[in-house]
């Protein structure tokens, strides 16, 4: 039995080299290839989730994402709601935000960005803090914390 394990892992190991060195000149071809594949998407916590409704104002427009609680398993019970700010960006920012379009307003999001000032007031129990607020190369970006309601 021994030199039945000693065999199949001298095996192993052997094919698994071969493997490698097989994989291993191709492997910028395979990832870019692969990358590329229609089901290869980036993961809602680093894009914000997908863009659910816009509102244009004069001189900019305010990209309200979905809620994003994907978690490894299944979803978390605390996400975030991102909102982006695209254009020219007044000196203060004050918008009634209504992320689960129930017609009820869920927060109120008052930002000064000359100063980088960033004030939440929460209007839905399900709504708890601001986590991210920054200006990008495109405007202004922020993240709410808010809970899973299913």
């Amino acid at each position: 039995m021994r030199y039945i394990k000693y065999t199949l892992g001298i095996i192993w190991a052997t094919l698994a080299l071969i493997l490698i060195l097989a994989l291993f000149p191709g492997l910028r071809t395979m990832s870019e290839g692969l990358s590329k594949a229609p089901f290869m998407k980036i993961h809602p916590r680093y894009t914000g989730g997908e863009i659910t409704d816009s509102v244009k104002k004069s001189d900019h427009t305010l990209y309200i994402h979905r809620p994003v609680f994907n978690g490894l398993v299944k979803e978390r019970m605390l996400g975030f709601i991102q909102i982006d700010w695209h254009g020219n960006i007044p000196d203060k920012i004050n918008d009634t935000i209504d992320y689960n379009f129930d017609t009820i307003p869920d927060f109120i999001i008052n930002i000064d960005t000359r100063n980088n000032i960033t004030e939440l007031k929460k209007i839905s129990a399900y709504v708890y803090d601001c986590g991210v607020s920054t200006p990008t190369s495109f405007g202004w970006v922020i993240r709410v914390n808010v809970a899973n309601i299913k």
